[in-house]
């Protein structure tokens, strides 16, 4: 009887900390609920539509540990080629919250391809002032991704 309960103590540890484990692998990523990227917006849009497109649950491909959906199936197959192309970067994070030491929600139609790579900003008026010096807040932003990546959101807003 102790033996049985000692296996299934060490079991239930065991699923506990892979679990979180898993979870902290995750806090790099902007994804909502599902794990679902960008809202379920497809990424390769924003390059070859030049603007936001929402993906169908029946295109859809894993990078980062996040699920994206895409509108058609030649978008998910570029993506699936070169995801560091089209993913999001600071981890689908707010730009201009990473220039803040803020690991933000986004909203899909405030967007902005800078030099090949997608940035994307937690609304209109926040990507207003992303726009007012895109250049200044990039470098900024580069410099802070380094020390927030691995820190969750609420470590972050407790700060």
């Amino acid at each position: 009887m102790k033996i049985s309960m000692i296996i299934k103590s060490f079991t239930i540890a065991a699923t506990l900390l892979l679990s979180s484990l898993s979870f902290a692998g995750n806090i790099d990523v902007n994804s909502g609920e599902n794990d679902l990227a960008i809202h379920g917006y497809d990424p390769v849009a924003y390059f070859t539509q030049h603007k936001p497109v929402k993906g169908s649950h029946r295109f859809t491909a894993t990078h980062d540990s996040v699920i994206y959906q895409f509108s058609t199936e030649s978008n998910r197959d570029a993506f699936s080629h070169n995801p560091e192309k089209y993913a999001p970067q600071f981890g689908g994070f707010c730009a201009m919250g990473v220039a803040l030491n803020k690991k933000l929600d986004i909203d899909p139609m405030a967007w902005r391809v800078v030099e090949g790579k997608l940035y994307l900003n937690l609304n209109k008026a926040v990507q207003k002032k992303w726009l007012s010096d895109v250049e200044g807040h990039l470098a900024t932003a580069n410099r802070n991704w380094y020390g927030i990546q691995g820190v969750s959101t609420a470590v972050l807003f407790a700060q």
